[in-house]
């Protein structure tokens, strides 16, 4: 019993060496053998899931932490290492409960605490998120990622005056903080301090922040070097989010009417129900009822999983794809009467490979309906502070042109508002030649 007990001992302790030098599979070889000498032991069953989770294992992780919190209750560091496995296989109610146990015993747990606010941001309770990132700014003031972590759920409620406080305190505490100049960034964007956000968004990138994503809204505020099209990453963020609220705030608060008078126009350039449409970014399928009537078979594509999932849910469409809208275009096999897209390419900058793929799927005499912001006199595109992009009618013109469209009819009308200003815009419907 001695022998094994001291073969334990120096099992574990080399698993400690080793987990603490990221040497994770020598950890866990070591715990597993320091597990088999002295089973059941619970401060080995705690660090051998804490190396399994660090391995992205987390089902492997949570068996051991059953055992280690059955046999010792108060084990606290059990409880936490429970909370993440099971936050990592999204039994997030089940990791809160965890998390809970852990605080009852050490209310000044961080780790729980910061877990208990990461879980309850993934569902969306912001202010409950909240009150656990204040419960650790707290007990850690010193801690750049506590306050981090709070300006992001000030920030989910819209206080961008008290989590721009917050960024400030993390950049106060560690000013290599990329994220947090990148949020800094956005902030000052939005009140308008332009110059301010562009260094920001310099220094994020400069220190590793996803350079795409802060070259775009640089862009945005310099009005220098705007990319071909906003980032996927950041499409699919931005439209996942908004997908619940999207048909109301865009109809009711926008005062959105892109889609109706652009399937309005279409409409006149089709005398009887064509064989097929294809609703590019289709979102939830707004304008899937004005199109179902002027066709036989109705197809959507959008590259929000959330937004595919509420159009396939309005039972319009004869099918729904998830993709980017270009690649799509690009590679589908599928041929159409006509393509329709409002309020998409404001996404886009450069519509070449848009309209390339667009005759590629057209069938012969097929439409192409689409609405853009309106740009400056002769500019071909151009990033505006929204972070949607605006096209010049001339660059319309010689992309129609230059891929074998003809122009049916280009006109000038509102597609929306912004604080109440209409964004005026360009209504196109083109048809392919020959």
């Amino acid at each position: 019993m001695t022998a094994d007990f001291e073969l334990a001992k120096t099992r574990f302790l080399e698993g400690i060496q080793h987990f603490e030098a990221d040497r994770l599979a020598e950890a866990e070889a070591a715990f597993s053998a320091s597990l088999a000498a002295l089973p059941g032991r619970p401060s080995t069953l705690t660090n051998l899931a804490a190396t399994r989770l660090r391995l992205a294992r987390p089902a492997e992780a949570l068996p051991l932490l059953e055992e280690a919190t059955a046999a010792e209750p108060d084990n606290v560091e059990a409880w936490c290492h429970r909370a993440v496995a099971l936050g990592e296989l999204g039994r997030l109610d089940e990791a809160l409960a965890s998390d809970a146990k852990a605080l009852a015993l050490d209310p000044a747990c961080v780790p729980a605490l910061r877990h208990r606010g990461l879980a309850l941001q993934r569902l969306g309770r912001h202010g409950d998120a909240l009150a656990a990132f204040t419960d650790w700014t707290r007990q850690q003031p010193g801690h750049a990622q506590a306050w981090l972590h709070q300006g992001e759920a000030l920030l989910a409620q819209d206080r961008q005056g008290e989590a721009l406080a917050a960024f400030d305190r993390c950049l106060a505490i560690d000013s290599d903080v990329a994220h947090a100049w990148s949020r800094r960034g956005a902030i000052l964007k939005q009140l308008g301090q332009a110059e301010d956000a562009a260094d920001a968004f310099e220094r994020a990138i400069t220190l590793g922040a996803d350079a795409e994503l802060n070259g775009f809204l640089l862009a945005s505020v310099t009005g220098r070097k705007a990319p071909a099209a906003a980032p996927r990453g950041y499409v699919e963020s931005l439209f996942d989010n908004y997908a619940p609220d999207f048909d109301a705030h865009l109809v009711d608060v926008l005062r959105y009417q892109g889609h109706t008078h652009l399937v309005e126009q279409l409409a006149a350039q089709i005398p009887a129900p064509v064989g097929s449409i294809l609703d590019l970014g289709c979102g939830t399928g707004l304008c899937a009822s004005l199109l179902r009537p002027v066709t036989r078979a109705l197809h959507g594509v959008d590259v929000s999983a959330a937004m595919v999932e509420s159009a396939r849910a309005r039972g319009l469409y004869d099918a729904v794809t998830q993709a980017d809208l270009a690649e799509h275009l690009a590679s589908t096999d599928e041929r159409h009467d006509v393509l329709a897209a409002a309020d998409v390419f404001i996404y886009l900058g450069d519509l070449a490979p848009v309209f390339a793929g667009a005759r590629r799927v057209l069938r012969s005499g097929g439409l192409l309906a689409f609405t853009v912001e309106k740009g400056e006199p002769g500019s071909t595109y151009a990033l505006a502070p929204s972070l949607t992009y605006r096209h010049g009618d001339d660059y319309l013109r010689t992309l129609a042109d230059a891929h074998g469209f003809e122009v049916l009819s280009l006109t000038e009308a509102p597609i929306r508002e912004d604080q109440t200003r209409p964004i005026p815009g360009w209504y196109a419907v083109l048809r392919t030649l020959g």
